[in-house]
């Protein structure tokens, strides 16, 4: 005899809502295991002659719904053995059932037969309740599982198992992410049926409502409020291809890779400066100057047919995930220098080897700052040996060039060109010593930049006050707001 496990759904709510041929064959049936008897037909059914087991006894034995699911779809596998089994669920069998999903997973591996007898969705009866047409687009979503990260703003969205507080809790947090605080939302208990409860609330008050049960679902419409879905990336990528689009904006429609060059470094150093500044808020924009320009380079590439930002998401993710194998796969880092070790590596894997390129040194981009990219290139020659051992040779060389520069200066011909050399040879040495003391050049001049901005608005502070201007000053007076500077700690 093959084996089966025959799996039907006890509709929305009420008797009258089941399907004849599924109340036919639950009556007729010897007996009935339900994945719950917290169900308004049940009772009814039960008076009518059904016999029944429940799982409501599994859910009491374990702390995660995966594991009551997995143990309830090995015990029917195991009745399959002996007894053909009808399993009943509420609503519809393949609708937000992970226990049916797990049968039709491990039944074939146990030579059992997995038939659905039908039955009748809560979305036909939520659809019908609260008036909408699902032809609009909707996400169905599971309360338990919910991600901020998902949420489709511009569509219907039902929210389905949210059976008390703590998951309509769960689910009012993650909602509030993406939407305001006072953002209405419908409760909707028992769709269809005479238990029937339907109730608009503000997002803050969902988990609040004392009506809520296993029958419960939450609706949230779509957002037409345009400033809602500034939070959207799909709303700014809009927003991009508009201001280039034929009605749009004549800057931005005439801006190229070229053109918008210096604008991505500019913001990308206030962004430095928003960091070192501590401030939030300023961060927050800055990063949004950076992101726009990407999303400005990715739309010019959409509009000449090369690549869009999708291109662009799609190869980083793809680094992200060859590069983190230690995340992603089987590799092991067991700190961050073996990370940066492995990303070389693989980095390298990727270029074909080091074979595939004329220099080590290739990888470091001209378009660096020239302090900047003298210490990725010292950090690049150190890999491979070329480098001093420890500081005392580096500091010596640093006196060598600083006595050749000197010299430059006090030489008859007076070359600039000459001076110029070795005052970048200078420069070239400094930045050696700072990496040997793990001081980023790069960061040591911009505060000691910004020391020198604070002092000089002091001094500027204090001819303001004496009524004179800077003309009226000597070298000396002006060096001595300085030093009254320097002695506040600015």
């Amino acid at each position: 005899m093959a084996k089966k496990i025959e799996i039907v759904g006890l509709g929305a709510g009420d008797l009258e809502q089941l399907q004849v041929g599924v109340y036919r064959k639950l009556i007729k049936a010897d007996h009935v295991y339900l994945r719950t008897k917290e169900h308004p037909v049940v009772a009814d059914l039960a008076h009518e002659g059904m016999t029944f087991t429940s799982f409501d006894d599994v859910y009491e034995q374990h702390d995660q719904f995966d594991e009551v699911y997995e143990e309830i779809a090995s015990i029917l596998l195991e009745k399959a053995d002996t007894e053909d089994v009808i399993y009943a669920v509420p609503g519809h069998p393949l609708v937000a059932e992970r226990s049916v999903q797990l049968l039709f997973e491990k039944g074939p591996t146990a030579g059992v037969n997995i038939v659905v007898g039908g039955g009748q969705s809560f979305i036909d009866e939520t659809f019908a309740s609260l008036r909408i047409d699902p032809i609009d687009g909707f996400q169905l979503l599971d309360g338990t599982s919910i991600h901020a990260g998902g949420l489709q703003m511009d569509q219907h969205i039902i929210i389905s198992q949210v059976y008390d507080q703590f998951v309509a809790s769960d689910v009012k947090l993650t909602l509030m992410e993406r939407y305001p605080d006072d953002y209405e939302v419908w409760i909707v208990t028992a769709a269809g049926s005479k238990q029937e409860v339907i109730e608009k609330v503000p997002l803050y008050e969902l988990d609040r409502n004392i009506s809520i049960n296993n029958l419960t679902s939450v609706y949230v419409p779509p957002v037409k409020d345009e400033e809602i879905l500034w939070k959207t990336f799909a709303k700014l990528r809009a927003i991009i291809a508009e201001l280039r689009g034929p009605n749009g904006c004549p800057w931005d429609k005439e801006q190229t890779h070229e053109s918008l060059k210096r604008y991505l470094i500019e913001e990308t150093y206030e962004v430095i400066e928003a960091i070192n500044e501590g401030d939030i808020d300023h961060l927050i924009e800055e990063l949004g100057d950076v992101l726009l320009q990407v999303m400005l380079h990715a739309q010019i590439g959409e509009d000449d047919g090369y690549f869009s930002i999708d291109d662009v998401m799609e190869g980083l993710s793809a680094k992200m995930v060859r590069r983190h194998p230690h995340v992603f796969g089987e590799g092991k880092a067991a700190n961050a220098e073996e990370v940066v070790q492995n990303w070389q590596q693989i980095k390298e894997q990727e270029k074909g080897g080091s074979h595939a390129q004329n220099s080590l040194l290739d990888g470091v981009s001209k378009g660096l700052p020239n302090l900047l990219r003298a210490y990725e290139l010292q950090k690049k020659a150190a890999k491979v040996g070329f480098d001093w051992q420890e500081i005392t040779p580096a500091l010596e060389k640093l006196k060598e060039e600083l006595e050749e520069f000197t010299a430059e200066l006090n030489g008859t011909d007076g070359s600039k060109d000459r001076a110029e050399k070795e005052f970048g040879d200078l420069l070239f040495a400094f930045v050696n010593v700072a990496r040997f003391l793990k001081i980023h050049p790069e960061e040591a001049l911009f505060q000691t930049n910004e020391k020198f901005v604070r002092r000089f608005h002091y001094i500027e502070q204090q001819v303001n006050k004496s009524g004179k201007g800077f003309a009226d000053y000597t070298l000396e007076e002006l060096d001595h707001y300085w030093d009254e500077a320097k002695q506040k700690g600015l």
